[in-house]
């Protein structure tokens, strides 16, 4: 039988998909991305993994969902997750951790991580924007309509708000692919 991860990830994966075809938004890809880094992070910081994948996979799940709005899809999504987890009988007490990693991953919102699987899910969610650097500029330059330098600096503001949204331990762990991100694309003029 199936564990609740692969389930959790098959569901995203459809709903995702679905998604796609409507929009030719790739949200896949950036779950994927906070999948990975928050795993690397709950065992680099003693989470519980499971915990924090789930999370990770169900974070921003009603975007593709086309539930609630996207300014509090913080919100929404943990309420999802909390739907989607009690239909598959998942313990309650996992599940009310899952929804405050959920609701508070949004590190625009500031607001206090009550775990180490939250810590490791919202700095999973910035970092995530050091790997995704076309798909920063793609916004710059297209819903934003930015010209090339209004573009350049606001993703040079993104990634250093990235960077200070972070927790202590993981800023520690990639202070320096963000400054060798600033060298290659600033020329090294902003080192944080």
């Amino acid at each position: 039988m199936p564990d609740i991860t692969d389930i959790i990830k098959d569901k995203v994966i459809k709903i995702c998909e679905a998604y796609e075809q409507k929009t030719g938004d790739d949200e896949m890809r950036h779950i994927k991305s906070v999948v990975d880094i928050s795993g690397r992070l709950a065992g680099k910081f003693g989470a519980d993994k499971e915990i924090t994948v789930l999370s990770a996979y169900l974070h921003d799940i009603s975007e593709p969902s086309e539930y609630g709005d996207r300014d509090d899809h913080h919100i929404y999504s943990a309420e999802l997750a909390g739907k989607m987890l009690a239909e598959l009988n998942y313990p309650a007490d996992k599940i009310e951790r899952v929804k405050k990693c959920v609701l508070h991953h949004r590190g625009s919102k500031m607001m206090a991580k009550e775990s180490v699987e939250e810590e490791c899910v919202a700095d999973a969610d910035a970092i995530s924007h050091f790997y995704s650097l076309p798909g920063l500029f793609q916004v710059a330059y297209g819903p934003k309509g930015l010209t090339t330098e209004q573009g350049r600096e606001w993703v040079r503001k993104k990634l250093e708000n990235d960077l200070n949204k972070l927790s202590q331990k993981s800023r520690d762990l990639y202070k320096s692919r963000y400054d060798l991100i600033v060298e290659a694309l600033f020329g090294g003029d902003y080192k944080a």
